[in-house]
């Protein structure tokens, strides 16, 4: 159960602490005092999302903590959530994820609301209604299901990426072939992306190239060699008369022939120059052809043929992986047969409780002045294993005699559709292992007898779960173990929310005026009697 609920700059509220008991705690008071606020303050710290828009104004940050028991241990949790956006959870002073703050806090808390009826409306919700209404006596079975469940779901992935699907493996060969086939066809080796690139500057400088070459040839053939030839003559004749004379004639030699040699070079380049417009078709032909290569199957040449090897060792292994896909197949098989077991199991036990289930919430309506209504469970066997198993569950509701069952989606009334929640809460109290019941105005559109149900089946859930609920109907508050009042103040400008545990004489008054407006003697004495008939 909640012990404490502290709640800071949220909406009008400033700064409040509420301490909450066991059974059943009913918010009542003025609109817009905040009580909408509370609730929406407990989805916060179960997880929920929170919109910076409710951060009180003038303030960086929301702040939301609570005390909480469960199965004797005590939790506090707390959620502070910054203007920017930022989350701060703890559990227990632990820093958490909001994920991992919804996980814990699932098994603590369940809000219901005019929108939160939205749960029950969900189909794919029904069967988890249903199989914690069957309690123990499918509990093993669905455990032993889930897991072969789950390594046939394991199993149908490795066949599928293994390819134990005859058409599926042929497909995959055959792209696979064809990728082989195409790579190897290109007959790429390393580094010609380089030697391509270098042919096709070539091409399209050619006549910048050729230029440089004919006039750098001519002037070394011309100038350079033929004045360093001059030099040498002339300290050949003076060589004999010094050693350095020597030297220094020896290294111009050298220089001589180096440049004769580059000479010849130069030579040859310049010859060899040439623009052939077939060439450079073909050598951008190629480029393109590597491109495409790249786009599919790697960066540059080394990773193509990387990739290449890679598909010829996944044709080999699909070649030779036919043991393998036949284990696996078998094993398969015989899952499915186990699996067949259980889901037949497991539909023949709903079958049998889904009547039961029914007849004790359409006991429970009648009881919420909804005598007309028929509830009943529609269960499809399907062809299909899924997590459940092969029953497909839906809920029906006829709520006026000569109309049709129809899903509960179908259901305008807010104020049945709470009803009929209620009643299946009612009918799943004593299994339910979630702790705490918060229920937000589920009362609207309805009043009367059925009001005073309402609060009757609250009453008696709340023997068995901590029961918290905000409502303006008087027969609803008139059940309350412990009565809380919230009304907003201005103070220094600014409004303020304020909470009130409320003694009998506060609660007799309560009760008055949200049934007449007014507190007088009248409505005192008729709120008297609402409370003498508060459920023990």
């Amino acid at each position: 159960m909640i012990g404490t609920l502290h709640i800071k700059n949220v909406g009008i509220i400033d700064d409040i602490s509420i301490n909450l008991n066991e059974g059943f705690n009913v918010f009542t008071g003025e609109t817009g005092a905040g009580k909408t606020l509370i609730i929406d303050s407990l989805q916060v710290l179960a997880g929920g999302r929170f919109s910076k828009e409710i951060i009180r104004h003038g303030e960086k940050s929301s702040f939301i903590e609570m005390l909480v028991y469960v199965n004797n241990e005590e939790y506090i949790i707390s959620r502070e959530v910054n203007i920017s956006g930022r989350n701060i959870c703890k559990i227990n002073g632990r820093l958490t994820t909001v994920n991992e703050l919804k996980n814990f806090m699932k098994k603590v808390i369940d809000i219901h609301g005019q929108q939160d009826n939205q749960t029950i409306l969900e189909s794919s919700s029904h069967i988890k209604f249903l199989d914690d209404f069957i309690g123990k006596n499918i509990v093993e079975i669905k455990k032993e299901y889930q897991e072969k469940y789950n390594r046939y779901i394991q199993i149908k992935e490795e066949l599928r990426k293994n390819y134990g699907d005859d058409k599926e493996k042929q497909r995959k060969l055959d792209l696979l072939q064809y990728q082989l086939n195409e790579i190897e066809e290109a007959n790429l080796y390393e580094g010609e992306e380089e030697e391509l690139d270098e042919q096709i500057k070539k091409l399209m400088n050619f006549e910048k190239i050729q230029k440089n070459l004919e006039e750098s040839h001519y002037k070394l053939e011309e100038g350079i060699l033929t004045e360093l030839n001059t030099v040498i003559r002339s300290i050949e004749k003076i060589s004999d008369y010094d050693k350095n004379y020597e030297k220094i004639l020896e290294q111009i030699q050298n220089a001589y022939y180096n440049l004769e040699e580059s000479e010849r070079d130069l030579y040859n380049y310049k010859e060899n120059v040439y623009f052939d417009e077939e060439e450079k078709s073909n050598i951008e032909t190629r480029i393109d052809l590597i491109q495409g290569l790249k786009r599919k199957y790697g960066n540059n040449i080394s990773e193509i043929l990387e990739y290449m090897e890679d598909v010829k060792k996944q044709l080999n292994d699909i070649e030779n992986m036919s043991e393998y896909i036949e284990r696996i197949k078998k094993e398969k098989q015989k899952i499915e047969e186990e699996l067949e077991e259980l889901s037949n199991k497991m539909h023949q036990l709903r079958i049998e409780f889904a009547k039961k289930m029914s007849e004790e919430i359409n006991e429970e309506l009648k009881d919420l002045e909804m005598k007309n209504a028929k509830f009943s469970v529609k269960i499809e066997y399907r062809e299909e294993f899924n997590t459940n198993g092969k029953d497909n569950i839906e809920f029906l509701i006829q709520t006026n005699i000569g109309e049709i069952e129809k899903p509960l989606i179908k259901i305008a009334s807010g104020g049945e559709m709470s009803r009929i929640m209620l009643g299946i809460k009612k009918v799943l109290a004593d299994i339910d292992e979630v702790p705490i019941l918060i229920f937000d105005e589920i009362d609207t559109g309805i009043s009367g007898i059925a009001a005073k149900k309402v609060g009757i089946k609250m009453k008696e859930i709340s023997k068995k779960h901590q029961v918290i609920c905000v409502t303006h109907l008087a027969p609803i508050a008139a059940k309350g173990d412990y009565n809380y009042f919230i009304q907003k103040e201005v103070k220094d400008n600014k409004t303020n929310t304020k909470i009130e545990q409320l003694d009998e004489e506060g609660t007799l008054k309560e009760i008055a005026r949200i049934a007449s407006g007014e507190i007088n003697e009248i409505s005192i004495n008729h709120a008297k009697e609402l409370r003498k008939e508060k459920v023990a």
